[in-house]
């Protein structure tokens, strides 16, 4: 377990200002809880500053994990969220759609969110812009990209689609032999 490189850092950073924005800073910048990123076998992880130095003392091929994933660098370079980090995402999120519950399932199931199903949406959402998913219970259930504005999606079909699908809760059923290896 190493801590992220400046290059990796800001990949991991753009990604997640994508979702967060500037509350960035409340994830790292907590004086009573510090919390660093770091980086195990392409798997990026948010944790206690004191546990991570704690796992300085385990070798890094005995460790497996540590603190929360909140995604991998894949092969080119490029940094993927794990639904592993939707509390946190959720907890700063800056733009927010809540599904009706004739859409939870089909959110669930891996499809993109439609206009039918949106119940409601923050305004001065931008075009491909990161929002989180909710019910209409404020349950968070995944991540994903605008599709259309908030003003465009207002006047799309309801067979539009409104937000692109990036990760959702129902990964844990759907990829449960390939998310944690």
């Amino acid at each position: 377990m190493r801590p992220l490189t400046e290059e990796e850092t800001k990949v991991v950073f753009e990604k997640l200002a994508n979702y967060i924005g500037r509350n960035i800073s409340f994830l790292i910048d907590n004086p009573t809880n510090p919390h660093v990123f770091r980086l195990q076998k392409d798997r990026v992880y948010y944790v206690s500053d004191q546990i991570a130095k704690f796992a300085t003392s385990v070798s890094r091929n005995n460790l497996m994990s540590l603190g929360t994933c909140f995604g991998k660098f894949t092969k080119t370079g490029k940094f993927r969220l794990h639904i592993t980090a939707l509390p946190y995402l959720a907890q700063y999120a800056k733009f927010k759609v809540w599904i009706k519950t004739n859409g939870e399932m089909p959110f669930l199931y891996g499809n993109h969110v439609l206009k039918a199903h949106v119940g409601r949406m923050s305004d001065d959402i931008p075009e491909h812009a990161g929002l989180i998913v909710y019910s209409m219970n404020d349950v968070p259930l995944g991540f994903g990209v605008s599709a259309k504005s908030t003003n465009e999606a207002r006047s799309l079909a309801p067979t539009g689609i409104v937000a692109f699908r990036q990760g959702d809760i129902g990964e844990y059923l759907r990829d449960e032999d390939t998310l944690f290896t």
